[in-house]
């Protein structure tokens, strides 16, 4: 059996992936074939060093399929992956917040004249104006109350949501915050059903350019079966959450009752297979050639990583290849708010760390929805 073990299959590579030739990138090829078996790869015939097997090829086209052939008395054998070159990838980051329909409740409440004297929309504008940032709010239908929808919300701002497009952007996240994991077993014409409402909302008070594919959909759990109805709306990103126990059930192990220590397999993942899962545990991003995704992995979650520990969390990321070339930068509204049971009161705080880590380590502010994981393509 002859097996590519790097790169893996769906793996989006850059510069820091391999050696830079006229047009083109130089990686390395790595696998296992049975000792004795001649390797080519790429019709270039591999460097055998027991079972293992190394080879060079260059990457010259956006996607590059990889085929390693052994031969032997007993027959050929093969293996193919496919990989994605991130060709003009430069150092850059996204910024995401999820949940949000508590400052869309608080505008309509105090009629405010202008969208940015509510206290969250001024911060982020701040934050915007310090570092450039480009902030993408994922939005509820309704609060967790029900005392408002975004069927509420007045057309009167659209001047303003469109004078700051360049930097604001509005997406759907999900009908509401309960249940937990509202897709992760729906039928197709829910998620999109609740999709198209509230795209339709964004567009009728904020208008199209305002308007972002959503990289984040409530608790990041959406059956394969259910990707065509993104795919097919213009999501081209997702982007996986970071937690300290991915492999877990349980986000949070205080949520895990007594004598449940089983495993469960990969959660948050959008219900990639393990193989891919664990991959992207330590990968910036992955490619999912069917539906023609692009599957991104979360690293910092500000609400949940202390003030003093934003910018060492971002470091460790940093100085990784694998990891260093594009910082995907998420927190969630609810914890900006006094009145949530879990309030931060540093939230702003935590989230201008990671900002300045970006700003200070030569991250550019991106739109995913924009070229290739915003970058050029």
């Amino acid at each position: 059996m002859i097996n590519i073990l790097e790169p893996f299959h769906g793996a989006v590579l850059n510069h820091r992936h391999g050696r830079a030739v006229d047009g083109g990138l130089e990686i390395a090829v790595r696998g296992t074939a049975p000792v004795g078996e001649a390797v080519t790869v790429n019709g270039v015939a591999a460097h055998r060093m027991g079972a293992q097997f190394l080879s060079q090829v260059i990457l010259r086209a956006h996607e590059t399929d990889i085929a390693a052939v052994g031969s032997s008395a007993i027959g050929r054998a093969e293996h193919r992956v496919r990989v994605v070159w991130d060709r003009y990838s430069r150092p850059r980051y996204r910024f995401a917040v999820d949940d949000n329909s508590f400052f869309m409740r608080d505008i309509v409440q105090k009629s405010y004249r202008s969208l940015f004297d509510s206290f969250y929309l001024s911060g982020l504008l701040k934050l915007h104006r310090k570092y450039g940032t480009k902030f993408l709010l994922n939005l509820f239908f309704t609060t967790p109350e029900n005392d408002f929808t975004l069927r509420e919300f007045p057309a009167t701002y659209r001047g303003e949501w469109a004078d700051n497009a360049d930097w604001l952007k509005l997406s759907f996240h999900a009908y509401a915050e309960v249940p937990d994991r509202p897709y992760q077993n729906a039928m197709p014409e829910k998620l999109a059903a609740d999709y198209d409402l509230v795209a339709g909302e964004i567009m009728r008070f904020a208008g199209e350019a305002s308007w972002a594919p959503p990289t984040v959909i409530h608790w990041g759990m959406v059956h394969p079966t259910l990707w065509p109805v993104l795919t097919q709306r213009g999501v081209k990103v997702l982007s996986a959450a970071t937690c300290p126990n991915l492999g877990s059930r349980y986000v949070d192990e205080d949520e895990k009752p007594a004598g449940d220590a089983a495993p469960f397999g990969y959660d948050l993942n959008y219900n990639l297979d393990d193989a891919r899962s664990e991959y992207l545990t330590r990968h910036e991003a992955l490619k999912d050639f069917e539906s023609g995704l692009v599957f991104s992995h979360g690293d910092i979650v500000c609400n949940s990583v202390s003030l003093d520990r934003i910018a060492s969390t971002l470091a460790a990321l940093a100085t990784d290849p694998n990891t260093a070339e594009i910082m995907d930068l998420f927190t969630h509204e609810q914890y900006f708010w006094p009145f949530y049971p879990s309030y931060r009161p540093d939230h702003f705080q935590r989230v201008e760390a990671a900002l300045r880590f970006c700003a200070e380590n030569g991250y550019e502010p991106v739109f995913f929805h924009e070229g290739f994981l915003g970058g050029q393509e």
